[in-house]
């Protein structure tokens, strides 16, 4: 599980590092989204400039998980990205697969640090 988990935390921090990198520098070319409602979408995000604080959050979390500092912290940066991009994938446009398989990994690495969110997941603390 251990061996399990750190491959998945290192394919989850290059998974995000590169997209989130991808966001600032344009390296790999994005075709226009086929629904109306997603373009939308993505001119509002764009043009108000939440995108490079969503593109941020992705690539300093992917680093923290590649680091290998702060994982518990990169966690909670990615659980808010994956719920928007699950939200996104499950109202706007579908084509779900890429973000359970993060899901996935990302369920993997929190089991290993699962210890560090007892604080936060107990009912009084």
């Amino acid at each position: 599980m251990k061996i399990a988990s750190l491959v998945a935390r290192y394919l989850l921090g290059l998974m995000f590092t590169v997209f989130g990198a991808n966001g600032f520098l344009n390296f790999i070319p994005q075709p226009p989204p086929p629904n109306p409602i997603a373009a939308q979408f993505f001119t509002a995000i764009s043009v108000s400039h939440f995108a490079v604080f969503l593109f941020a959050v992705q690539l300093v979390a992917g680093l923290l998980l590649l680091s290998g500092y702060f994982v518990p912290l990169a966690l909670v940066l990615l659980a808010a990205e994956l719920y928007n991009i699950l939200a996104f994938h499950l109202t706007i446009a579908p084509g779900i697969a890429p973000g359970l398989v993060a899901c996935l990994l990302w369920i993997l690495v929190f089991l290993q640090y699962r210890d560090s969110f007892k604080g936060i997941l107990a009912p009084k603390p």
